[in-house]
């Protein structure tokens, strides 16, 4: 029998085009390359001799010295490799295959090369998976079609809808709108969603308003895009346009319509991922025929819950007329009692507002009268010599007399809620950590201060000196109730207030809230004391040693601030005092901290305006701004400053009094001053502003105010900041 030639084994080998058939040396380079190789591989024998087979594989399997193994495997028992995973062609792209690598041996035995057989199954991989997918989606959708024939509540149906979309397709989201009917009769749109959440939706336009969603909306079509974003009907119409960029990230998109038998569109089933290029014609036929089955069980669903309606609305009728008849005299107390609670709600409101006249009328004189006073007696501070200790220490006591007569006014002004605050993002953690070497220097050694930091705490809106103010305010008060020292514990903790607990106590609004308790272990309050607790002027400390004005201060900040202020009390069990502020929804950036104390001046070059119609105050605020540096011009009223605005060639900063004679007010003469000089910076300066630049409590944005009495430290850094500020 004659032997098989070189050249028949190479046609032999050759002919094998299916099949990759490689022999190496035991170094693992080519020594043949058949032409089954040269097909799959791209590589022909000449590219390939003496190369390493290295080139075949993925860069991970490079990692993992996948050749050398497979050569060890070989050498070791018999056989190297035999597991499927991705290789390369030389043109780059990727393929699936499975190989193995048997050694070569002499007559001795010794291995002399290798024999890669190399196979492409990238067919019958995508055949394997498409038979999987089928299956997974046949799976899906049966589990689908059980529910919903199990299912009559339609919230619950739609969602059982959503979800097996959002399996079926393997979208990142997805979401349900359709229109439904409540027991009242009115119609409203709700929709369920799967794979995001609610918050991501909350901006999104309603589908039936879009050019993009129409077909769907319309029951026109199914609707496909590999990239919503390239699509030439997306961003074309309103509101689409306007789409906050917050809303989720869709790439692609698919939407199914929801038609019921009758003809009618019931809904519409949106698909999207952040992917391109997710959905394909499989997507689309499990996703029509999902849609027919929910808008079954949707028309099912809706004539069980006409059904029950009906049901609902004659039994309710029923027990009405039976509860009426039964229960009229209690109604009529419950009613009266209503009453009472509203009339209660309006007196008190009625108060407010009483008190917030008086004391805004006051306050504007008054702190007009304490600016001059203020002002002279810091003159007299900064000038009198040292040898002139008698004046000295009686300008200290006059300056002292007058600093609390300015401390009651705003106490004043706080519980009527007309203080001008100033609101920031606020961490209340970070804030009550700040006070504690306050509090424990103003508490005293008697006084343990314990701190509890409420965990994942919500930030809040609000003034924090305000609250700075509030807290030591409630810590004052506990220190005066725990004669023989105690602990005041401050905790702080996220709430949530109900509606029926906002239903029984009047101005407080259902909501999430973050709480701040202040409590103490001193002599309690009985109810009739804490009924008047937040009465201004009511105080049970002994003449000459409190104002009454303390609680009465926190009251009306947390009022004004949108929030609510509760006492717990037991005689000998101490008092806890709860102040609860609005959470501040989304993230907000941190306040900036305070600064150190600075007395900046000015330069000759920099012209102030300062127009205020109370002679004493003009001539203090002049003299001061001049002694501070700057180049001082002044009016008494609107009209006056705006023909000096007209001659002047430079003015940096308009200073006005809010309030002014004429009928122009601060607010007005700004906005003039603006339109003349666009680069003006603007001050404003009251002692009471009711609504010219303070709306609902709270300074208009960008606005720059200053408050009456202010001291020369205040006026110096507030005028500095004002100037420094960019446009």
């Amino acid at each position: 029998m004659s032997l098989i030639t070189a050249s028949e084994w190479s046609q032999i080998v050759n002919s094998a085009i299916d099949t990759a058939i490689i022999s190496t040396d035991p170094a693992g380079r080519v020594t043949s390359w058949n032409e089954g190789a040269r097909r799959i591989l791209g590589w022909s024998e000449a590219e390939m001799l003496g190369e390493t087979l290295e080139r075949l594989f993925t860069q991970e399997d490079r990692d993992r010295r996948r050749l050398a193994q497979e050569i060890a495997d070989a050498l070791a028992h018999g056989r190297g490799g035999g597991d499927e995973g991705w290789r390369l062609r030389k043109d780059g792209s990727r393929f699936w295959a499975i190989g193995e690598m048997t050694p070569i041996r002499d007559d001795r035995g010794t291995a002399v090369g290798f024999t890669k057989i190399l196979r492409d199954r990238t067919a019958a991989r995508q055949a394997d998976e498409t038979a999987r997918e089928e299956r997974r989606a046949l799976e899906v959708l049966n589990r689908a079609v059980s529910a919903l024939s199990a299912e009559n509540d339609p919230q619950r149906l739609v969602q059982i809808v959503t979800d097996a979309g959002v399996e079926l397709t393997q979208a990142a989201f997805g979401a349900f709108f359709y229109d439904t009917t409540d027991p009242t009769g009115e119609t409203y749109t709700l929709h369920a969603l799967s794979g995001a959440s609610i918050e991501a939706f909350s901006q999104f336009p309603m589908p039936r308003n879009t050019a993009v969603f129409g077909p769907t909306s319309g029951g026109r079509g199914i609707v496909r895009s590999d990239d919503i974003t390239k699509d030439p009907r997306y961003g074309r119409n309103a509101p689409v346009e306007d789409t906050p960029e917050s809303t989720l990230p869709v790439r692609s998109y698919l939407a199914v319509p929801v038609v019921s038998r009758s003809g009618k569109v019931l809904g519409g089933l949106f698909l999207g991922h952040d992917e391109p290029g997710m959905f394909t014609d499989r997507s689309e036929r499990g996703l029509a025929a999902l849609a027919a089955e929910a808008a079954v069980a949707i028309d099912n669903a809706r004539l069980s819950q006409a059904a029950q309606n009906e049901i609902l609305v004659r039994t309710r009728v029923e027990e009405a007329l039976r509860n009426l008849n039964a229960n009229l005299e209690q109604q009529v107390i419950e009613r009266t009692d209503q009453l009472r609670q509203r009339e209660e709600v309006l007196r008190q409101s009625q108060k407010m507002e009483a008190v917030g006249q008086l004391t805004g009328g006051v306050a504007h004189d008054f702190n007009n009268l304490l600016q001059v006073i203020l002002g002279n007696l810091e003159t007299l501070q900064r000038n009198l010599p040292p040898e002139f200790g008698r004046l000295r220490r009686a300008a200290d006591h006059a300056m002292n007399g007058a600093r609390r007569a300015a401390s009651l006014t705003q106490r004043l002004l706080a519980f009527s809620r007309r203080q001008p605050l100033d609101p920031k993002p606020i961490d209340v953690n970070l804030l009550v950590s700040g006070m504690s070497e306050l509090l424990h220097r103003t508490l005293g050694e008697t006084i343990s201060v314990e701190t509890v930091r409420g965990a994942g705490l919500w930030r809040v809106e609000a003034d924090p000196t305000e609250l700075e103010s509030a807290i030591i305010n409630l810590a004052v008060n506990a220190r005066d109730a725990m004669a023989d020292g105690g602990k005041l514990t401050i905790e702080t903790a996220n709430a949530h207030i109900d509606e029926a607990y906002a239903a029984a106590h009047a101005e407080v609004t259902a909501g999430q809230y973050v709480v701040v308790s202040v409590s103490d272990t001193g002599s309690g309050m009985d109810q009739e004391t804490m009924s008047q607790a937040f009465d201004p002027f009511f105080t049970t400390k002994p003449v000459g040693k409190g104002t009454g004005l303390g609680l009465s201060q926190v009251y009306g900040f947390v009022k004004q601030s949108g929030g609510h202020v509760k006492i717990y009390s037991e005689i000998g069990d101490g008092t806890t005092v709860k102040i609860y502020l609005p959470r501040l929804p989304g993230a907000a950036a941190t306040a900036d901290a305070e600064g150190e104390t600075l007395v900046p001046e000015g330069t000759s070059e920099e012209t102030i305006l300062v127009v205020e119609d109370d002679d004493d105050v003009r001539i203090h605020s002049v003299e001061t701004l001049r002694e501070l540096g700057y180049r001082v011009i002044e009016a008494h009223d609107g009209p006056s400053a705006l023909r000096l605005l007209e001659r002047q060639p430079r003015v940096d900063l308009l200073f006005t009094d809010v309030v002014l004679p004429t009928g122009m007010t601060g607010a007005m003469l700004a906005a003039q001053a603006l339109q003349m000089k666009p680069g003006l910076k603007i001050l404003f300066t009251t002692g009471y502003a009711r609504n010219a630049i303070i709306h609902h409590g709270r300074l208009d944005k960008g606005v720059q105010l200053i408050t009456k009495p202010f001291t020369v430290e205040d006026l110096a850094a507030k005028v500095r900041d004002v100037l420094d500020r960019s446009t």
